[in-house]
């Protein structure tokens, strides 16, 4: 058996999200379908994590083993010919046996893209979060750094019977070490990286910033919000999904 890792990029808007569901098409679904067409060995690739229906991925990294001798470049021009043109394989190599996606990583990055034009563009609707209305987005630059540290996020996690964490630990506390916004042209971006992430922890944390760019919320209310560890204590909506990028993943 051969250990490998996938680097993988997809556009998540007709999808369920990554995880493999009954009669719906999901990312690991498609993978582990593609696999099975190439080396007729019934596989479950594990990613890095779960992201939602809807959300995109620059760089989700996933691994399995396979018994196939097929050699690694050979498996990503194979897999790229029978996956669906919204995901691609961008790269394959093998690891070692312990090597695993989601227990190995060490850290992840995000981004968050909110379009700030009166109208957006028809083929960027399914990438971007469109907010035309006023934002202080000064106010959102500062409010970014009151989150970076070691901080219990379970105000900013969805309320879920399962528990989904991303990087599957039972704690709600995480180390962001960078949060910030930036303006490009029509965006803002917002770029996060992280020991790693609870599930919604991103796109609530978008929802939080909006409303203080909106006024509604102060930075100084950041600590507050944490403190109360309860998601009800954070007013923001969750962020849609399409604005939202898996970036990379660190081992």
């Amino acid at each position: 058996m051969r250990n490998f890792k996938f680097t993988l990029a997809y556009d998540g808007t007709d999808f369920h999200g990554w995880q493999v569901q009954p009669d719906r098409l999901t990312i690991q679904g498609a993978l582990a379908d593609g696999l099975r067409r190439i080396t007729g060995e019934s596989v479950m690739p594990q990613g890095s994590g779960r992201t939602d229906a809807g959300v995109h991925a620059l760089g989700q990294v996933a691994s399995c083993a396979i018994a196939s001798s097929i050699p690694a470049a050979n498996l990503m021009v194979a897999l790229n010919d029978v996956l669906p043109a919204a995901i691609r394989v961008l790269h394959i190599e093998e690891a070692p046996a312990e090597f695993h996606a989601r227990k190995s990583a060490r850290g992840k990055s995000y981004q968050f893209r909110i379009f700030r034009g009166d109208i957006c563009p028809p083929f960027l609707a399914r990438y971007v979060y469109h907010h035309p209305y006023p934002l202080d987005e000064q106010a959102m630059v500062a409010a970014a750094a009151e989150i970076v540290g070691e901080r219990d996020f379970t105000s900013l996690a969805a309320v879920d019977p399962e528990r989904r964490e991303d990087d599957g630990a039972r704690s709600n506390v995480r180390t962001v070490f960078c949060s910030q916004w930036q303006r490009a042209g029509d965006e803002s971006i917002y770029t996060v990286r992280g020991s790693g992430f609870l599930h919604h922890m991103v796109r609530n944390l978008v929802g939080m910033f909006v409303l203080i760019g909106k006024g509604s919320l102060r930075a100084t209310d950041i600590a507050r919000i944490l403190q109360a560890r309860n998601r009800s204590a954070n007013p923001g909506a969750t962020a849609p999904a399409s604005g939202l990028y898996l970036v990379s993943v660190e081992y």
